[in-house]
């Protein structure tokens, strides 16, 4: 596949962009996958793509939390490869079933996750240790393993479910995103995986934007390292409602 300048340009703009929001809470898939499937890469390959250009700009966001002190390996390293074996099966799903059946019900979880976000004012202010019993473990486990599935078969919105369910187990917003994106780049990388196996990925367009991402998680990772968590609440907040127009458009708009 040859190259296009305007349309590789197009990709490192928005993938600048997406990188920077996605360090700080998420959502960044809301504009890197468009803007993949917008330069007229097939739904399949614009998602593998995405993945590879996720999985540099995901890593470099964790190490930097990571080098803050914000990652907390010893809690959530038991819960990775849950999530890894999900986001395998979601990537190996996606081959066989068109994502486009999983938007009404990420619309629905959107608006809760917000809904509950905004009702909640104190929430994520402060860290609570909360002693969870066995059942309430296994419970999130399976919703980590659901939202790893989820980003290996679409992607979008993936930082701020994990963050939403962080937040659910004491963390607060700050910690939160330090260690979603240990679990996005957990997921970035076992659907790339996959995603290389079948041939999908668009290495021309993928390397370049990811390339570019780097710069922009640096950026974003920092800006959040700086920000306290009243402001990051605020941030989270609006990305997600953003991640629910654009869905609802997508959804419910006039199709061409």
């Amino acid at each position: 596949m040859d190259i296009n300048l305007l349309s590789l340009a197009t990709l490192l703009f928005f993938g600048f962009i997406a990188s920077f929001l996605n360090a700080i809470v998420g959502g960044g898939g809301l504009i890197s996958l468009p803007a993949l499937m917008a330069v007229g890469l097939p739904p399949s390959t614009a998602i593998a793509t995405n993945k590879l250009a996720n999985t540099i700009s995901n890593g470099t966001s964790m190490l930097t939390f990571l080098r803050a002190g914000k990652v907390d390996v010893k809690k959530i390293g038991k819960i990775l490869p849950f999530i890894f074996i999900g986001s395998l099966i979601g990537a190996y799903t996606v081959h066989l079933v068109s994502p486009a059946i999983l938007k009404p019900l990420m619309l629905v979880m959107l608006v809760l996750v917000a809904t509950y976000t905004i009702l909640k004012k104190d929430w994520g202010h402060h860290a609570e240790q909360k002693l969870l019993t066995t059942t309430k473990k296994i419970a999130f486990i399976a919703a980590f393993a659901v939202v790893g599935f989820y980003d290996g078969f679409f992607g979008p919105g993936t930082g701020s479910f994990f963050i939403f369910i962080l937040l659910m187990m004491g963390n607060d917003f700050l910690q939160a995103a330090g260690n979603a994106k240990a679990f996005n780049f957990t997921s970035n990388l076992a659907a790339l995986a996959m995603f290389l196996a079948l041939g999908e990925v668009n290495f021309l367009y993928g390397l370049p934007m990811g390339f570019v991402m780097i710069f922009g998680a640096i950026l974003g990772s920092k800006f959040a390292l700086k920000r306290d968590t009243k402001i990051m609440r605020i941030i989270f907040i609006a990305m997600t409602c953003l991640l629910i127009v654009k869905n609802a458009w997508d959804y419910f708009g006039p199709n061409e």
